[in-house]
């Protein structure tokens, strides 16, 4: 897992943001039955809980959850930030082509060299970047 504090601190609003979109929708109680959705919704909230405290070990529930989300509630898994796919990574890269992946291996890569000449990076903007000038890198 990428330890950097930006990094993660990015990638765990993101993360809330979509836990909060969740939460929210009424949709999942259409589709699910109501105690199954409140036990997802909390493991989720423990995903966020573990992820605060600097837990690796919670990415692997990180794949899970987001792999659950995709197939108990297809419905909304555009909802999904793309880069919550790439962060947890494993099962998660099958649900992203084979360019996005190209694409994020990329920045990971500007992400090392900045950081290997003690610079400060700023993912989200760095993709902003990369995506307005596509085969530009």
């Amino acid at each position: 897992m990428n330890t950097s504090l930006p990094y993660h601190t990015y990638h765990l609003a993101l993360l809330k943001s979509l836990f909060d979109t969740l939460r929210a929708q009424s949709v999942l109680m259409e589709q699910v039955p109501e105690e199954s959705n409140i036990l997802f919704l909390e493991r989720f909230d423990e995903l966020i809980t573990e992820l605060e405290a600097g837990n690796d070990d919670a990415m692997q529930q990180g794949q899970e959850i987001i792999c659950q989300i995709i197939s108990r509630y297809p419905q909304i898994a555009h909802m999904i930030p793309r880069d919550l796919l790439w962060y947890f990574g494993g099962d998660c890269l099958h649900f992203m082509p084979d360019e996005e992946i190209a694409l994020y291996q990329l920045l990971d890569e500007h992400q090392a060299e900045a950081e290997a000449r003690g610079e400060a990076f700023d993912w989200a903007q760095a993709k902003q970047l990369l995506m307005s000038k596509p085969g530009q890198s």
